[in-house]
């Protein structure tokens, strides 16, 4: 018996010795690439307000390929070793363009194509089939071409503002606009892109798909409904964190409003979203509970 356990603990010890004398030098120079391109957006864009999600998205994405990767590794190995080898060749060609012309969105993306790359070489297409949505998630922090995000931006940007001055109007506040310029009482606020921008909007969507993939109902009906509301959600969420801005700026003075406060209503924006589509999920659910019953 003892000789048994020992023979089946060196045959272990081996298949590990071989599995990080395969993945080692993998990681290695996954790491070489990764690790100053990490530095580089913790000091750049991922400092400022309007990229600040991107760490949210990589440390979320790692999160989901670890809890995949135990049926990735047990999936059969067919095949895509060639479609591998050519995202490896775009994924590099694509890093050292991203690199060395600052092109983020190529630098960036090319981290997600070579570890698809990778899975497609080392495990075959039916693991990329298991790891499809941490991957696709990790899009999500690629920064878009700044001309996208410009023209796309301004009309949110002004449906936020029209929203926040007809509630506050309603609710008795003295308060105007002109564009995307609020004047409430003697305090003048400009609606920022990192309000109710584009990006906002993209890390929203991503907390949404984020849920649903995490929560995995049975139900069609309700993963499309919630799908199909997590843009009003985001719209809403928006105009909450517009709205405290603006009500703090009134009670406390441009300071506050500036200030540390104006970071605190970043997170009352992924509150409130994450609130609303909690509380949208737990209305579908009773909604379908009682339509089966019936």
């Amino acid at each position: 018996m003892n000789d048994m356990v020992r023979r089946s603990a060196l045959a272990g010890l081996a298949l590990s010795r071989q599995a990080l004398w395969e993945a080692g030098p993998i990681a290695l120079g996954f790491a070489f690439l990764l690790l100053p391109s990490l530095y580089g957006l913790f000091t750049g864009i991922w400092s400022t307000e309007d990229q600040a999600h991107g760490p949210i998205i990589l440390a979320l994405s790692v999160w989901l390929l670890a809890r995949k990767w135990p049926a990735a590794l047990a999936a059969p190995r067919t095949g895509g070793q060639g479609v591998g080898a050519v995202l490896f060749v775009l994924g590099l060609l694509m890093y050292m363009a991203g690199r060395s012309q600052q092109i983020l969105a190529f630098e960036i993306g090319s981290f997600v194509v070579l570890a698809v790359a990778i899975v497609l070489i080392k495990l075959g297409g039916a693991a990329l089939k298991v790891l499809w949505f941490p991957f696709f998630f990790m899009l999500f922090m690629v920064p878009l071409p700044s001309a996208v995000v410009a023209a796309l931006t301004m009309p949110m940007k002004m449906a936020v503002s029209y929203a926040t001055e007809t509630l506050l109007f309603w609710a008795g506040y003295p308060i105007a606009r002109s564009g995307v310029i609020l004047q409430i009482g003697q305090y003048q606020l400009l609606v920022a892109d990192a309000c109710a921008g584009l990006q906002t909007l993209l890390t929203l969507e991503a907390l949404g798909l984020f849920y649903l993939n995490v929560v995995r109902h049975t139900s069609a009906f309700r993963n499309t409904m919630l799908a199909l509301l997590i843009i009003p959600i985001s719209f809403t969420a928006n105009v909450i964190r517009v709205l405290t801005l603006t009500l703090i700026t009134y009670y406390f003075g441009d300071a506050a409003g500036q200030g540390f406060l104006h970071g605190f209503a970043g997170m009352v924006l992924f509150i409130s979203a994450l609130v609303l589509i909690i509380s949208l999920d737990s209305a579908l659910q009773y909604f379908i509970k009682r339509r089966t019953a019936a």
